[in-house]
């Protein structure tokens, strides 16, 4: 488990191996994840339910670390937890659709689409205040990541072609993790200042976890629990029940344990690197689904696909350039 401290010095004592260990543990983590978790919905039609049950996972993991004084419990009052409602929410809709659009069509496809993040990143800063205006040269950057993702789309021979279902799924996921990062980032600031509230990166991710989850079971309870005891007896004859529990448990635990590293390396080292890594990471998803679930990789796949992934890595690095200087008045 990473484990992280409240205190702002910690961010500058840690060391290049440390943070060496927390990359390669991330990227293992997701990399893991994406494959159990799309067995898990290929096994299982209740797409609603895997991924409300991946968060129950880290609610367990939560908890044992509480409980066993691994970590201290965070301490908010009712005031602090509301102000984090928004956040879980949109945490809750950036996984839903992410697994949604997993189950409906191929991993690469889905990390594909959502390599345009950025594009939804930026409409959020400029259309929700307080405005956050990026340099021109991060807006020209969303041209290829737009580009890369239409090129990857386009088969030869066929033009144009879209899973419609998984794009509109990653297409959500990527406008909920915009609003989360928009709505997110003062709160958990002020929450994680405050050294008397135990909020540091792995509690922040925690308890994010814990309203996310909340979010889910109404979902789950109006669209799959009817059908659930008989898809789950169905799935169960053709796979067994105990390989269907693996899956979902796996996933849901390497689902909380690489978000728990990325969190630790961001507090560590920042918004931007974290960004950059996180585009690099999509690589290794796209080439490891290609390979485990035999997904088709088309000559436009794989060039649209670098195009748009690029593209959000150049995103990532001019989008917090610093503004030219205002010249100063000559009388």
């Amino acid at each position: 488990m990473c484990k992280t401290t409240t205190t702002q010095s910690s961010s500058s004592t840690a060391s290049p191996l440390k943070l060496v260990v927390l990359v390669v543990l991330w990227y293992a983590g997701n990399t893991f994840y994406n494959i159990y978790n799309k067995k898990a919905l290929n096994m299982l039609d209740a797409h609603w339910y895997v991924a409300s049950a991946q968060l129950a996972v880290g609610i367990l993991i939560s908890f044992l670390t509480w409980g066993t004084g691994f970590r201290k419990r965070p301490t908010l009052n009712s005031s602090d937890l509301i102000s984090c409602v928004p956040i879980g929410l949109f945490a809750s809709l950036a996984h839903c659709g992410t697994v949604l659009a997993s189950a409906v069509g191929a991993v690469s496809f889905a990390q594909i689409v959502k390599a345009c993040e950025p594009v939804f990143a930026a409409a959020v800063g400029v259309l929700v205040p307080p405005m956050d205006v990026k340099p021109i040269l991060a807006y020209c950057m969303l041209i290829p990541i737009v580009g890369g993702v239409g090129l990857a789309c386009i088969k030869e021979g066929k033009g144009v072609d879209i899973n419609v279902q998984a794009f509109l799924y990653a297409s959500l996921a990527n406008a909920a993790a915009a609003l989360k990062g928009k709505f997110g980032s003062s709160v958990t600031k002020t929450l994680k200042s405050d050294p008397s509230k135990n909020m540091d990166a792995a509690n922040v991710y925690a308890v994010m976890n814990i309203i996310a989850f909340v979010f889910t079971v109404p979902v789950v309870v109006m669209t799959e629990l009817e059908t659930l005891p008989k898809k789950w007896e169905d799935a169960s004859a053709i796979y067994g029940s105990q390989e269907i529990a693996k899956n979902i448990i796996i996933s849901g635990l390497f689902f909380y344990f690489y978000n728990e590293c990325a969190f630790a390396f961001t507090a560590y080292v920042g918004s931007v690197t974290s960004s950059v890594l996180n585009t690099a990471k999509r690589v290794i998803i796209i080439v490891v689904s290609a390979i485990v679930f035999q997904e088709a990789m088309e000559r436009n796949t794989v060039i649209g696909s670098a195009i748009a992934i690029g593209g959000t890595f150049a995103y990532s690095l001019t989008s917090t350039a610093p503004a030219p200087k205002a010249k100063a008045k000559t009388s």
